[in-house]
């Protein structure tokens, strides 16, 4: 799983042109990217060209399955983790700026760090998300406009 794109035709790499530093502690359940300067001429694909980007980390979890003959299927060993996760979304960027270098960091519940165990499968992932002008003269997201990757499983 770990380097896999969310998208066929413009893959993450190819519309975020940065390498974020990354910091995964799978006891805490925690984990840090650290975005370096962005020049979003340079590093930043805008197909469409829409006029808002922002970034978005997402830390979950994946349970192991086990088969269960009493209902005849599988179902997670760790039903609790299972699909679990923490979600960060950055602020609207402009398209057309240069954005210093910064942290984004994400953490589970306590009570999720305490379910934790070697049968779960923990995932940071990273996306970019692009936006117009909506009606209310904020930025909204554009479907099908963004692109994500996983960047890390432990």
């Amino acid at each position: 799983m770990e380097g896999f794109n969310f998208n066929r035709n413009y893959p993450f790499n190819t519309v975020l042109r940065i390498l974020p530093r990354l910091e995964l502690n799978r006891d805490s359940l925690k984990a840090g990217v650290t975005i370096p300067r962005i020049n979003t001429d340079i590093d930043l694909l805008n197909i469409q060209k829409l006029p808002f980007f922002r970034l978005i980390i997402c830390l979950g979890t994946v349970s192991d399955m086990v088969y269960n003959p009493a209902i005849d299927d599988y179902e997670p060993m760790v039903f609790n983790l299972h699909g679990a996760s923490e979600t960060l979304t950055g602020e609207w960027n402009s398209t057309q700026t240069i954005l210093p270098e910064h942290i984004m960091s994400v953490q589970m519940d306590v009570t999720q760090v305490a379910e934790l165990t070697d049968n779960v499968t923990v995932l940071l992932s990273m996306a970019v998300e692009f936006g117009n002008v909506g009606f209310t003269g904020e930025p909204v997201e554009v479907k099908y406009a963004g692109c994500g990757k996983v960047l890390v499983v432990g």
